[in-house]
């Protein structure tokens, strides 16, 4: 239809007005549409047999790369994927972050439509605090859910999640300490399990997969393996070599990756940037296709860090040219190339016979399979399955409740003499905030974002509480603290009933690419603490807003320093969460997911990976399973406003009989330890042999509280590079005032009594041990 716009009437107008209205509502929807393949209306396409949902998922993958010409197929291996229009392929992008909560840094999300935010949990190590397995599920399933609404709201051109980190957290001043669940292999292990599992939409048990092996999003388990080292003292992590035992890699770098694959079944994993033992993580073929596929029997893709293919020439000159580095990485089973590496370099390399097409046929048959599984290719995804999660879901009342549970869960009590806290509930109470992260709303939140459903300040969340009796300064002028205004600080102080501290790190002092060099809080901080600390009319209460360890001995050893909050950066509930428990409406329960140690451990140097103590040479080894020397907070430390007790009790009598003469060959060690190899023994007689352990959880005081149980196993006798003691299993219970729970732990003698030996082998020794849950002990033998 013409309009001649010299000569307009009404109607015209209204039917030019009302076309145009219509083009943009078309366009709207259009630009809101999920990307997606095999659409129905398409008869180009609609028949193609990679697109009949009655084939498997094998065989509709093998037809579609079949029909792949080689610049099609090269053009698919970096992580923003161009579309294949003469199939109906739109374009795809693997980068997409979830570590906490969705997020827009990577290319994946954009939340600038009908969704703008969401749901903003705390950072990983917190959440970790918390010990609780069932809550680190539900925020698993809460990201898968968010994600899926964001891609069926058109917002999203991928549903892959580079999350979760679970390296081990092995220094203090490591600068992405803050994203992993802290020290420990098996917390780590049971936080990787759980979030995929939660992310990727299966049960928590992992015993019900009801959707038909089809992902509510993926997860991707990073990063692969031996990475904790950023930038420190002029090393950073592309160039640097990781000389790792293959005893630490059995027993605590590798552990976390090889649940995460197992039992998780996350359907992504990243190679690290790093060297391990001379070789690139993401050129490694006994790390990525021996161990991880064959092995652990891995199902899914395998990316790149960004640009970590690039530096194998470029920067560890591993490779001798860019066409080796592209054949190395995928010759050793990387899939993806975070970066534009493989796209120019790979042609040349099938060119020159260094690389067989059969290898990027195998990395297209494992990236088409994981965007199948996610329902990519069976029409508009919103008719299909979790096609009803929709724009409502996010930020909905219940996901922001677990942001606030999460939060309250994870924040642990370092010091409370007296009984300072909970402050009192009383309309005249006046109450200083001091600190420069008392208002700060993206200190919260800590690294790798996006923007959050809201954000209440510890600040804000404390003048609910205190109403108009409030009074704020930032003491310091950046976290930093190269200035405080100490003179002022001290002055309020003077003049209110109680003072809160809000003090700690932020971004510009751990983050990636960042690690610190003191383990000290920064500046004048610890200078205006006991200034303010002095002044004040009662002992202050210290909040720490933190990712890693500092050491505050001084506040610890300071009468006028009453408590201490260490709260992570707690998310967009962290400011409530704190509140809620400096007032008493929550009982705090959370325990430190990695040790405190005093600020000279940064005489060791961060480039050295031993786990275990070499005390000749002075080296007192990392975590609290090996570290022999003094502590700030130990591993697990947490205090509460209820006291527990606990009761121990087994079925096994104290000893456990292996009789092991017809399961394999038992061994002598050098000090004539008997042992027998683990993977000697069948999986059926590990079970056989498996026990339980009942504690008994009382809480003694007068305030219900959230409890995590943990149970550590020690070797009476310390000796072949076993760990000092180990954790074997947690559980986190609900206890009312003067009752009592009961948690069951099953546990294996192959998998909770072993350890690694130097070769890197787990085995099972003769000998005595004992089983501790806070002050008791169950001692138990194990005997061939």
């Amino acid at each position: 239809m013409k309009i001649k716009f010299h000569s307009l009437t009404p109607t015209n107008i209204f039917i030019f007005f009302f076309l145009l209205t219509l083009l943009f509502i078309q366009r709207a929807a259009e630009s809101a549409r999920p990307p997606f393949a095999c659409d129905a209306s398409n008869p180009s396409t609609k028949s193609l047999p990679f697109c009949k949902t009655e084939l498997s998922i094998s065989s509709r993958v093998k037809d579609l790369v079949s029909r792949l010409t080689l610049d099609e197929k090269i053009s698919q291996l970096v992580n923003t994927a161009p579309a294949i229009p003469r199939l109906g392929i739109p374009a795809y992008e693997w980068w997409s972050e979830a570590l906490h909560g969705v997020a827009d840094v990577g290319f994946g999300i954009h939340l600038i439509g009908p969704i703008r935010s969401a749901t903003s949990f705390p950072q990983v190590i917190l959440t970790a605090a918390s010990f609780d397995v069932r809550l680190w599920y539900r925020i698993g399933r809460v990201i898968g859910t968010e994600a899926r609404a964001v891609y069926n709201a058109g917002e999203a051109k991928g549903m892959t999640f580079w999350a979760p980190n679970i390296n081990i957290f092995r220094d203090p001043r490591w600068g992405r300490g803050q994203e992993t669940p802290g020290e420990d292999p098996v917390v780590t292990g049971k936080y990787a399990v759980a979030y995929v599992r939660g992310v990727q939409g299966n049960s928590l048990d992992g015993s019900r997969r009801k959707n038909g092996g089809h992902l509510l999003a993926s997860a991707c388990c990073k990063h692969f393996t031996a990475y904790d080292l950023d930038n420190w003292n002029g090393i950073n992590r592309f160039k640097f070599d990781a000389h790792v035992t293959q005893q630490d890699l059995a027993d605590t770098y590798q552990p976390p990756f090889q649940s995460c694959i197992q039992q998780g079944k996350a359907s992504g994993i990243m190679c690290a940037y790093n060297r391990v033992n001379g070789v690139p993580n993401c050129a490694d073929f006994n790390l990525l296709s021996t161990t991880a596929r064959r092995q652990w029997g891995f199902h899914g893709y395998i990316t790149s860090d960004c640009d970590a293919v690039s530096i194998i020439y470029d920067d560890q000159g591993f490779a001798k040219s860019p066409v080796d580095a592209v054949a190395d990485v995928l010759k050793a089973g990387m899939d993806v190339n975070c970066g534009s590496y493989l796209k120019n370099h790979t042609k040349k390399a099938v060119q020159q016979r260094k690389l067989p097409v059969a290898q990027i046929d195998r990395a297209l048959h494992n990236l088409f399979d994981v965007r199948m599984r996610l329902g990519l290719f069976e029409g508009d995804p919103t008719q299909n399955l979790f096609g009803q999660i929709g724009p409502n879901l996010v930020c909905s009342q219940g996901h922001q409740a677990l942001a606030l549970e999460a939060a309250r869960n994870g924040i642990v009590l370092l010091k409370n003499s007296d009984k300072l806290l909970p402050l009192p509930k009383t309309k005249s109470i006046s109450v200083a905030v001091i600190g420069p992260n008392a208002d700060a709303a993206k200190t919260l939140q800590g690294n790798y974002y996006g923007p959050p459903c809201k954000a209440v300040t510890p600040l804000q969340a404390l003048k609910d509480y205190a109403k108009n009796a409030v009074v704020y300064h930032q003491g310091c002028n950046y976290v930093n603290c190269t200035w405080a205004d100490i003179d002022k600080a001290v002055e309020i102080a003077k003049g209110v009933d109680y003072v809160v501290m809000v003090m700690g790190l932020d971004q510009t002092q751990e983050r990636e690419d960042h690690d610190r060099v003191h383990l000290a809080l920064p500046g004048k901080q610890e200078q205006l603490i006991t200034a303010v600390a002095r002044a004040a009319k009662r002992p202050v209460v210290l909040v720490l807003l933190t990712g890693g360890p500092v050491d505050v001995s001084f506040a610890k050893y300071d009468r006028h320093v009453g408590s201490i909050l260490w709260a992570g950066y707690p998310g967009e509930a962290g400011g409530l969460a704190l509140a809620q428990i400096i007032f008493g409406d929550h009982n705090p329960g959370g325990r430190l997911p990695v040790t405190w140690y005093p600020r000279d451990f940064i005489k060791v140097p961060m480039t050295d990976m031993r786990m275990r103590p070499e005390p000749s040479l002075g080296y007192p080894g990392r975590t609290y399973r090996f570290y022999k020397g003094p502590k700030v907070f130990e591993f697990g430390y947490g205090l509460s406003y209820t006291t527990y007790s606990y009761k121990l009790s087994s079925d096994t009598q104290n000893k456990l009989y292996l009789n092991l003469s017809s399961s394999g060959h038992t061994a002598k060690s050098s000090d004539s330890t008997s042992y027998h190899l683990v993977s000697e023994l069948s999986e059926e007689f590990c079970q056989s042999k498996s026990f339980s352990l009942s504690v008994g959880v009382k809480n003694e005081g007068e305030m219900a509280g959230k409890h995590s149980v943990l149970l550590f196993l020690q070797r009476k006798e310390y000796k072949n590079g076993s760990p000092i003691k180990q954790l074997v299993g947690f559980e986190s219970v609900d206890v009312s005032d003067g009752e009592t729970a009961k948690v069951e732990f099953t546990l294996s003698p192959c998998e909770h009594f072993s350890c690694a030996n130097e070769d890197g082998l787990m085995v099972l020794e003769e000998g005595s041990h004992v089983l501790l849950v806070g002050d008791q002990e169950y001692p138990i033998d194990i005997i061939f």
